[in-house]
């Protein structure tokens, strides 16, 4: 005996903590969780995107400069929360979409590539510009264009940056 010998209550402890672990993975893995995660870190920077752009945006604040001090700070206090939670909530859906949308192109196609990240820019961009109800077909066009080359792009980055 050198003392390392599990017995019966060890070994199913451990056999527990492995089967714990595997179903946390493939629930971690699933497209929901993914979409859910990504909505929700899409909400957290796009909300600070928006803190930090609405604090340096001296457009919207040049027509209250001859208003009271706390009055001033009141209306721009009020701009910048909501443009912080206008940030937040477009980033947050944007997330959401495209990270559904890849999950579940990766998950149809069965393989990792660039390709389902074009993909899903493209239903991503598209989806969003015929949301806006802008510009017809050439803006469903140019948004599924500009959002299938920049996530693919960024792919391309992080899967071969460091080459």
């Amino acid at each position: 005996m050198n003392g390392f010998s599990p017995d019966a209550t060890d070994a199913a402890q451990f056999q527990q903590q492995q089967d714990v672990e595997k179903m946390l993975k493939a629930a971690w893995e699933s497209c929901p969780v993914k979409a859910i995660t990504s909505t929700g870190m899409g909400f957290i920077f796009g909300g600070a995107m928006g803190f930090f752009l609405s604090s340096i945006d001296f457009t919207s604040t040049t027509h209250i400069a001859d208003k009271p001090f706390k009055e001033q700070l009141r209306i721009i206090g009020s701009e910048m929360k909501t443009r912080t939670v206008s940030s937040a909530k477009s980033l947050a859906v944007i997330g959401g979409i495209f990270s559904g949308v890849e999950c579940g192109v990766e998950s149809f196609r069965a393989k990792s590539d660039l390709y389902n990240g074009a993909i899903a820019g493209c239903i991503t961009g598209g989806g969003l510009a015929a949301r806006s109800m802008r510009n017809g077909p050439y803006g469903v066009l140019t948004g599924c264009a500009g959002f299938a080359a920049f996530s693919t792009a960024i792919d391309y980055y992080f899967k071969h940056g460091s080459d």
